[in-house]
């Protein structure tokens, strides 16, 4: 697999059915991996933030969750038929996961994870769902339950850990205790848990094909995410624009600094 950049961020040119090969072999190194799915909020917010930027740069790899990355990486020669969406990766993942893998739920509410062990265990009987943390994460990423979730990681040594605490809380919790996880793979899916447990809905596949996800999101919750679209769709856009203008703003190497 190869990486391009879009707006500076690295991009892994992928597919579901090779990223999950590939989970499953990291999830057999004696390290932890940190994974992202990236969509144009988590890239703008890499550009615009450095704080932000250096959370990310813990992550091993960025995964393009976007359709208009995937437009922006095939310019670049990516060649790629789809992104690889969160939400449908975390379905199919477990839906096809080998029997006797392990999970971790951490995130999102009591209610969402009983319906996703239920839902995914009915699916793939072989699944093992070690543990969960459905309680609160903070903005410096630390939850109430710190010590007890961390030994309880150290402890089960989970093959995956399921993120869904929504940005920037996940990525700021997967950067601050990657150290201390000795192995397994991080997955900081967000929307994820909802849309997989059938909480919220998910953009119609007609939609997220034309790169609207996140029209069909804001309808969904035009107050919680109407102010984070604005804000966000406005400046990749004006990204974009200003590093196409340059001729940098996606391709093979890391453009140099704004």
């Amino acid at each position: 697999m190869k990486t391009l950049y879009v707006l500076g961020a690295p991009l892994l040119v992928t597919t579901y059915d090779e990223l999950a090969a590939q989970c499953l072999a990291w999830a057999r190194a004696p390290r932890c991996f940190t994974l992202e799915f990236v969509n144009t909020h988590i890239v703008t917010a890499m550009r615009h933030d450095p704080a932000f930027r250096a959370i990310i740069a813990t992550y091993d790899h960025l995964l393009p969750d976007g359709m208009p990355l995937v437009w922006c990486l095939n310019r670049a020669g990516a060649g790629l038929r789809d992104r690889v969406y969160g939400p449908t990766f975390m379905r199919r993942f477990l839906e096809t996961a080998p029997a006797g893998t392990t999970h971790y739920l951490l995130g999102g509410s009591a209610e969402c994870g009983a319906r996703l062990r239920e839902i995914f265990q009915q699916r793939n009987p072989g699944l093992r769902f070690v543990g969960a943390f459905h309680g609160w994460c903070e903005e410096d990423g630390q939850l109430e339950a710190e010590v007890r979730v961390m030994e309880e990681l150290h402890t089960l040594a989970p093959d995956f850990i399921w993120v869904g605490f929504g940005t920037p809380k996940q990525q700021t919790w997967a950067a601050r205790h990657k150290a201390a996880l000795r192995r397994g793979v991080v997955l900081t899916v967000g929307f994820a848990f909802d849309a997989n447990a059938g909480l919220k809905p998910d953009a119609p596949i007609g939609w997220q094909r034309a790169g609207l996800t996140w029209l069909f999101r804001l309808i969904s919750e035009p107050r919680r995410l109407g102010p984070r679209y604005l804000r966000f769709n406005t400046l990749f856009l004006y990204y974009l624009l200003a590093d196409g203008l340059r001729g940098r703003a996606w391709g093979k190497e890391r453009p140099s600094a704004a």
